[in-house]
């Protein structure tokens, strides 16, 4: 069995991934928090964890496999937007989910295993809460109940940040009812105008970080193999997550993994800028969701993504030539150097540098092998390159018509020029005395055949 290595936040180390049950790999992902479409920084984490939702399903079979994403439709926003819109929150929760998943489809990603809603989850998150109180981890507070972060003495390991550092980053609310700046919420009231429900401590609903350990805890045991997120939810989420868990007597995950942030054009991606936008935004404006999901796997996980306009055209025109070359091929087997790529702590970079190689050297059938790991070169994927394609049949009559002409006035000039541009442009040219065949190979470029009509 190919052997995968994994970077563990954890650890600030690579690790071979060894099961918790042998055989079986169970992973868990932070998803949105569902009160409004998803910006194309949020497409990331989706991207690559299906990446590797699908060589954990290559590498251990897809029955082995158990991949977890949460929905939080329990949260302020959602209660700000439905006070805004005068829509009930289920409605906003659920159409969000909605557009949420028709989404990530577009961009080619898998639907996990599991995709809990945390209010379906609300009785469990009563009980770890409960528990926590009764070992001495958290305690009642005017209807909240909040972790005490001092009882747990490694909080903080885990982002390695000190406590001004804590403070500072997860903007602690100060409260007269904490004995410490620092602990967190896992249950709060809720007015009659607030979604709530009945507790120990009275109506109310629970705090953010709590969701995920309840549903981890549920779905997945009290130990599982990977969680992954951004690298923005390592503090205080995360963060969060591992102290609760950890007290409630999980051991929670074994690998932690977080992506890098998204940047557009070098430039943080913020509204006040200007180039903030979703992954509908791109594809209302003709962006094909294969071309995001190529440019989001071209930079290493780990290192800060940076969409650019030129690599928006760098990937539509190597995937137009990479489609064209694996028009009606079956895939064969996965290339052993694609698979050990993604194997090395997912290095999609990696395996993309080695699919253009496959191109060159003509291994359609492995390459169409390769983009399906990656989630790329797909039939469903395919209906946009209709928009923009050549028809070389046209060029296969003007070819014949100036072959005729040729033969007709020995002047061959028009015929050899014909053909040296279709060349140019990555054209193979078959001619005999029966046909004209034309065949795109691994350079054809069709913005080169442009005026040749």
């Amino acid at each position: 069995m190919t052997k995968i290595t994994l970077h563990n936040t954890k650890t600030r180390q690579k690790e071979d991934l060894v099961p918790v049950k042998s055989g079986e790999v169970s992973m868990y992902v932070c998803g949105p928090t569902v009160y409004d479409r998803a910006h194309l920084g949020n497409a990331r984490p989706v991207i690559i964890f299906d990446t590797l939702f699908r060589l954990l399903r290559h590498v251990y079979g897809e029955e082995n496999v158990t991949y977890v994403r949460n929905f939080t439709d329990v949260d302020d926003k959602i209660n700000a937007r439905a006070a805004e819109t005068g829509e009930s929150i289920r409605e906003i929760t659920d159409g969000t989910i909605a557009l949420y998943l028709s989404d990530m489809d577009a961009v080619g990603a898998m639907h996990p295993t599991h995709m809990p809603r945390a209010t379906e989850y609300i009785e469990q998150m009563v009980a770890m809460s409960a528990e926590l109180i009764e070992k001495g981890f958290a305690y009642e507070a005017e209807g909240h109940v909040l972790f005490a972060v001092e009882s747990y003495a490694d909080y903080g390991k885990f982002s390695g940040r000190s406590i001004d550092d804590m403070i500072a980053g997860a903007r602690v609310e100060v409260a007269p009812y904490k004995r410490n700046p620092m602990d967190f919420v896992l249950w709060k009231p809720s007015d009659a105008d607030t979604p709530g429900w009945d507790s120990p401590w009275g109506k109310g609903r629970p705090g953010w970080h709590i969701e995920c350990s309840a549903m981890a805890h549920e779905l997945l045991g009290e130990r599982f193999d990977i969680h992954g997120g951004g690298n923005d939810l390592m503090f205080p989420h995360h963060e969060n997550e591992i102290a609760q868990s950890t007290c409630a007597g999980n051991d929670f995950a074994n690998i932690w993994m977080h992506n890098e942030m998204l940047q557009v054009e070098g430039k943080k991606m913020s509204k006040s800028l200007g180039n903030f936008f979703t992954v509908r935004d791109l594809l209302d404006q003709g962006v094909p969701g294969e071309v995001i999901r190529f440019v989001m796997l071209s930079t290493h996980y780990r290192k800060p993504m940076d969409w650019t306009e030129k690599k928006r055209e760098e990937a539509e025109k190597t995937l137009r030539k990479w489609r064209l070359l694996v028009e009606n091929v079956d895939g064969s087997y996965v290339p052993q150097d694609i698979l050990l790529s993604l194997s090395d702590d997912l290095n999609t970079a990696g395996a993309l540098t080695r699919m253009h190689k496959l191109a060159n050297d003509g291994n359609v059938a492995e390459l169409k092998s390769a983009g399906a790991l990656l989630g790329l070169l797909g039939d469903e994927m395919g209906a946009w390159i209709d928009k923009g394609a050549v028809d070389l049949s046209v060029f296969s009559k003007k070819l014949g018509n100036a072959r005729e002409k040729a033969m007709q006035s020995k002047d061959f000039s028009a015929l050899d020029a014909l053909k040296r541009a279709l060349t140019e442009a990555g054209v193979e040219v078959r001619m005999s005395k029966e046909a004209v065949e034309l065949l795109p190979t691994s350079t054809f470029d069709p913005s080169k055949l442009e005026g040749l009509l």
